[in-house]
């Protein structure tokens, strides 16, 4: 990013770096009030990397269609749920009225990252602005945003990659 960020960009990083406040849609979802949110929210159910645990994010919906949802993980891949989907592949998606949905999930490389973030910025220019804005705030540069892709299937105990093939 050139030049200094403005004012909005350094609050939604902040604020997207304030714990409780991220965190408090995941209470909503789990207690089944998920769907007020519409379908631009999802809530992803992960397992931790080293406790296997369940795990609890709420993101923003990059991408919809049939049998597909993709979703950015505007941290890069220095987020604990984008490490924690790279390590195990586990996810079950919560949004709208459906609740705890297995998923296959697809790490998009930088190509179909690019791709995808060109289709959300054509579709949600001011969104696209303030995330892009905040994400480079919070990076100290131009960040990186990867894609997550879910489609149905079963939960994997092994980490997916690239190279695997999903039907859409």
């Amino acid at each position: 990013m050139t030049g200094k960020a403005g004012f909005l960009d350094r609050t939604i990083a902040a604020l997207l770096r304030t714990q409780w406040l991220v965190r408090a849609p995941i209470a909503l979802y789990r207690s089944g009030w998920g769907w007020i949110f519409g379908r631009r929210l999802v809530m992803i159910e992960h397992l931790g990397r080293t406790s296997h645990e369940p795990r609890f994010v709420v993101v923003e919906v990059a991408e919809r269609g049939r049998n597909r949802l993709v979703v950015a993980s505007g941290f890069g891949t220095k987020a604990q749920w984008y490490r924690n989907l790279q390590a195990n592949g586990v996810a079950y998606l919560s949004t709208g009225r459906a609740r705890r949905v297995p998923a296959h999930v697809r790490l998009l490389d930088r190509d179909e990252s690019a791709a995808g973030l060109e289709r959300y910025a054509a579709e949600h220019p001011a969104g696209w602005k303030r995330l892009k804005g905040a994400m480079d705030y919070a990076a100290g540069g131009d960040a990186y945003i990867p894609l997550v892709e879910f489609t149905p299937g079963q939960v994997s105990t092994s980490s997916t990659s690239k190279d695997e093939t999903t039907s859409s």
